[in-house]
């Protein structure tokens, strides 16, 4: 046993040192590179491990605490550039000295992959955060704002410049509005005004040569694709031109409780039937949870009926009433209050917090968790829902979004931008379940639960393909793996997420990068033989078959 000890310890040692001098050159050649091409100052933006605001910075904007576990890999160096053109240092360098990036905005990826590599190491994180800068105009109807600025940032800005005045993108306001429009983007409006990438004007992109394109130089294809193709996939967007539109000076809102005791299944039964058909300045959304029941010790399930109206409470109830009097909806129940306002509403604030709180740029709500979608595209029957209750109750924190679709989302055609989810549609699901610090390293019995119940509701959901949002990530549909992208792979996922739009982001990916320079465990993959007739001007075509997946 001595003699084995003996023999392993010193190449372990070796080992660590090489790993360490391999980090070391690493760092070191990238530094070396960067201070050539970018004017400021490195050490306000070049963090390294042994730097004291190295782990801060990682964990800033870091939305799902499992992916930073110590077992996670973490970025080799964190560069946060303060100016476009050290964007365009970052992308010349990774590629000078094959060094593989991710890119952060704000740090919402569900799997964490604008901050985690789980199959290619070393790496580096390009950190957007200090590029946030918003210009809004008022009299042109659009904004400009950059991609690390937050999504609430940009309501308020907004809002201070004008009471009627809007966008239509999340609900969860410390999103990073760079990475947000490249998934779609939806909100409280979408049934009003379609997703924030259906109100895209113009973007400012670094493409993988290193070069600042607009919506002009980029060409269709390219303009089409970074509006919900997915993040990171073609480039690192800098800012988007966004149109803005018009909201009522006062809008009302209400949120209605109902748990199993009161009806629940057959309320939400009914929702199913009205919800994407309702008038479209009416967007009522579901949240489910499991609370206490009626009797101590009892747990039951309540669904939150959480709604915006862009309108008054007169007219609202004149809706509410010939449409779905079931909610059982009362004055008392709603609250009018400026657009701004109605914002902090629906993302869960308490009355009591001022608009303010929209600039800090940063999540106030962190949590272990892994999530799923699914798009439905008929009502899921009252034995159905049933099923959903008896598994919500065996889980510790469940929760569950159901989003109505319908209005302005039916009226948009599938192909028009690459999130297809459009006419036909009645809701999109979110699962999720939630765990603490206390089951952080033990988190398989809540993942075990979430697959089970997403294994369930395959006979109440979309088919062929069985469709999924791409801003809720999701690698158990598959991934791309050992840093490659393989069509054949990408083909089980890619149709999914993006259906038969998936072959325009394959053809694209590989006219603006066939080398494959921007990647990730989801990115939209290259064709290999594609890209070598490409550069000599040959086309390839790409065609789905009926398992909607790809062939060429």
């Amino acid at each position: 046993m001595e003699s084995s000890t003996s023999t392993i310890l010193p190449f372990l040692v070796i080992l660590l040192a090489v790993s360490h001098a391999s980090s070391d050159s690493f760092q070191q050649n990238f530094y070396k590179c960067l201070k050539s091409h970018i004017s400021a100052p490195l050490s306000t933006c070049f963090y390294t491990p042994d730097n004291p605001s190295f782990t801060p910075l990682l964990n800033s904007s870091a939305q799902n605490l499992r992916c930073l576990l110590p077992s996670v890999p973490k970025p080799e160096l964190i560069f946060t550039p303060l100016v476009e053109s050290d964007v365009q240092a970052a992308v010349i360098c990774s590629k000078q000295l094959n060094m593989h990036l991710r890119i952060r905005s704000g740090g919402h990826d569900y799997e964490g992959l604008s901050y985690i590599s789980k199959v290619e190491t070393p790496f580096a994180v390009v950190d957007l955060s200090k590029l946030r800068s918003i210009s809004v105009d008022i009299q042109g109807n659009s904004a400009w704002v950059e991609a690390g600025a937050t999504v609430g940032e940009l309501y308020y800005r907004i809002a201070e410049k004008s009471k009627i005045h809007g966008y239509p993108a999340g609900l969860c306001t410390s999103l990073g509005i760079g990475g947000h429009i490249t998934g779609g983007a939806y909100g409280s409006m979408m049934r009003k005004y379609g997703l924030g990438a259906d109100n895209v004007l113009d973007a400012r992109i670094v493409d993988a040569n290193g070069k600042i394109l607009d919506r002009k130089s980029m060409g269709k294809d390219l303009f089409w694709a970074i509006r919900g193709g997915g993040g990171a996939s073609f480039g690192i967007i800098l800012s988007w031109k966004v149109k803005l539109v018009p909201v009522p000076e006062t809008v009302t809102v209400f949120t209605v409780k109902k748990t199993l005791e009161e009806g629940a299944t057959k309320i939400l039964y009914k929702w199913q039937q009205v919800a994407d058909k309702l008038d479209e300045d009416l967007f009522i959304r579901v949240i489910t949870q499991v609370g206490n029941g009626a009797k101590e010790g009892e747990k039951t399930v309540s669904n939150s009926y959480n709604a915006l109206f862009l309108g008054g409470v007169d007219r609202l109830f004149q809706i509410m009433g010939k449409r779905f009097p079931e909610l059982g909806l009362q004055r008392k129940d709603c609250v009018k209050m400026s657009w701004l306002k109605s914002v902090l509403y629906i993302a869960g604030y308490p009355s009591s917090v001022p608009p303010e709180v929209l600039l800090q740029g940063k999540s106030l709500f962190k949590n272990y968790f892994k999530a799923k979608s699914d798009f439905v595209k008929k009502p899921i029957p009252k034995s159905g829902l049933e099923g959903i209750w008896k598994r919500f109750l065996e889980e510790d924190s469940p929760l569950m979004i159901w989003n109505p679709y319908g209005g302005m989302m039916s009226k948009i055609p599938e192909s028009d931008i690459p999130f297809p989810h459009r006419n036909g549609t009645l809701f999109k699901i979110q699962y999720l379940t939630l765990w603490g610090d206390a089951e952080k390293d033990s988190p398989g019995k809540h993942v075990d639960w979430i697959r089970k119940l997403y294994s369930y509701m395959s006979n109440y959901v979309s088919k062929f393909p069985r469709e999924a949002y791409v801003n809720y990530r999701d690698l158990d549909l598959g991934m791309n793996k050992n840093g490659s992208t393989d069509f054949v792979q990408a083909s089980v996922w890619g149709p999914k997420y993006f259906k038969n739009n998936f072959n325009r982001l394959v053809r694209t990916k590989t006219k603006v990068d066939p080398d494959n320079f921007f990647r990730h465990e989801q990115s939209i993959p290259t064709l290999p033989t594609a890209a070598k007739q490409l550069r000599r001007g040959a086309e390839i075509p790409i065609m789905m078959g009926e398992n909607g997946k790809g062939t060429s």
